[in-house]
């Protein structure tokens, strides 16, 4: 089937948004989630409308009103957007591009709408993101899609995997969460709280993280901030928001038939689904011998 060519722009949770030809592997996964979880709003650039664009980048006119038009729609429910990488090739079961591409966070007005878009666009085309191409076999032209999504002002940031990904065991799920945004927690700048759960609901070992930093917004984006000093050995999250969480990952495990690596956050006591995508190490991680959970700290049963 044909793509249609004259879709500039789609919006997560409409049936065009689902097509990870058009909308991108990452959209068009938290689109198909979106009527069931709680996935922020958001729009996307397609790949038809971004084909032939490369360096030097610069969003044609038609395109540019296309998106001040949605982000006008958008910014009527939302104060702040982030703008991610949605490549048709990314988030799949064979490659993630976690990390490959730019993200730009707490992006206010259309000027800093359209740079952040387009700088984006240029990280596709950067040495990193095309050694990671060319490391994985994908030599075809690339096909882009952005994610314009509202920027969740995160209490607690998680990234949750429904097997474990370093010994590769299937019956336990683990859950990292800290304070703040979720760039300090994936960037590896802060040592996270981390749960280890079966699935049978019963917490095997408990890691509290001394948690240093965190990433907040500000005026112009965002930064990152020393945690206070009381907050830092305090758990991030409650037992029942790892057991919301554990349940959240379950669920999209059995939802999209295969483990999951997800991240998610609370905002004012909501957990929001942020991304969901296939864990792409679990074939490695049964090769190798890693390390097996610590001591147990704590216990408890859900």
């Amino acid at each position: 089937m044909q793509m249609d060519r004259s879709v500039p722009i789609t919006w997560l949770g409409q049936h065009d948004c689902h097509d990870a030809r058009l909308s991108g592997g990452k959209a068009a996964a938290l689109s198909r989630l979106a009527e069931r979880y709680s996935v922020p709003p958001g729009f996307c650039l397609t790949s038809s409308a971004l084909h032939g664009i490369a360096p030097p980048i610069s969003i044609p006119g038609r395109l540019r009103a296309a998106v001040v038009d949605a982000y006008a729609t958008l910014a009527r429910e939302v104060s702040a957007v982030a703008v991610r990488s949605s490549a048709v090739d990314e988030d799949g079961a064979l490659t993630s591009f976690a990390g490959v591409h730019e993200t730009f966070l707490n992006v206010r007005g259309d000027g800093a709408l359209l740079m952040a878009i387009e700088r984006c666009l240029e990280s596709f085309f950067s040495p990193r993101a095309l050694a990671y191409r060319h490391e994985r076999g994908a030599f075809d032209a690339v096909r882009m899609a952005v994610l314009v999504q509202q920027q969740i002002v995160s209490d607690v940031s998680i990234v949750a995997f429904s097997a474990n990904p370093v010994t590769a065991a299937r019956d336990e799920i683990v859950v990292t969460a800290s304070w703040g945004l979720g760039e300090s927690l994936v960037g590896g700048t802060v040592t996270p709280d981390t749960w280890w759960v079966r699935r049978d609901g019963r917490v095997e070992a408990e890691r509290i993280g001394d948690k240093r930093r965190m990433t907040v917004t500000t005026l112009d984006g965002c930064r990152e901030v020393d945690v206070p000093r009381m907050m830092r050995k305090l758990p991030s999250l409650s037992a029942e928001q790892v057991r919301e969480v554990v349940q959240l990952a379950v669920q999209l495990e059995q939802h999209q038939g295969r483990p999951v690596d997800i991240e998610c956050a609370y905002s004012g006591g909501r957990l929001y689904l942020l991304q969901c995508r296939p864990i792409t190490t679990l074939r490695s991680a049964r090769d190798r011998a890693g390390p097996a959970p610590p001591e147990q700290e704590s216990s408890t049963s859900f």
